[in-house]
């Protein structure tokens, strides 16, 4: 891995997948903490506006990731997704109910998503799960209000239970 003198990693050392697993508050604080993990954002994911300020459009609440592929690859990363999801529940996480609180896993790269197709598959319960895998058409930031969340008030409602939620901090 080749280090900038700012010691971050180089631009083209790094990757990005969005996942979606209910509220996005808590998927960004477990996210954030995992190994080769670059960045996070709260967003939203395959809505049909480029606006947080309008009606619900389809999107799924979802964690864009920005990785470092040589420290952390897309199978792993998937596999500590599915330590804070349930894969089996439809438009539901938790007390998160409905359309957008749908778990799911985006890119834009094919070879991440022909990952996480392997992934389920090899899976004994693959015949149970309802991850939605999917291209990333659409990606809107979410509104500064809930970037970084939990960070900021650690006593708001997560889905996540606490001991996994902090597990890799």
């Amino acid at each position: 891995m080749k280090i900038q003198p700012d010691n971050k990693i180089a631009y083209n050392e790094r990757e990005i997948i969005y996942f979606a697993g209910g509220c996005l508050w808590g998927v960004q604080e477990f996210m954030k903490y995992l190994p080769g993990i670059f960045a996070t954002q709260a967003g939203r994911a395959n809505g049909l506006t480029d606006t947080t300020k309008s009606n619900y459009d389809g999107y799924a609440e979802c964690v864009k990731v920005t990785f470092c592929p040589s420290t952390v690859n897309v199978n792993e990363l998937i596999g500590y997704f599915f330590e804070i999801i349930d894969p089996y529940s439809i438009n539901k996480q938790g007390e998160d109910v409905g359309k957008k609180y749908r778990s799911g896993i985006y890119s834009k790269h094919s070879s991440h998503l022909e990952t996480a197709i392997e992934y389920i598959k090899h899976r004994d319960d693959a015949d149970k799960i309802v991850v939605e895998i999917l291209p990333l058409l659409n990606y809107v930031k979410s509104d500064e209000e809930h970037q970084q969340r939990l960070t900021r008030f650690p006593h708001d409602y997560c889905h996540i239970p606490k001991k996994i939620l902090h597990k890799y901090k």
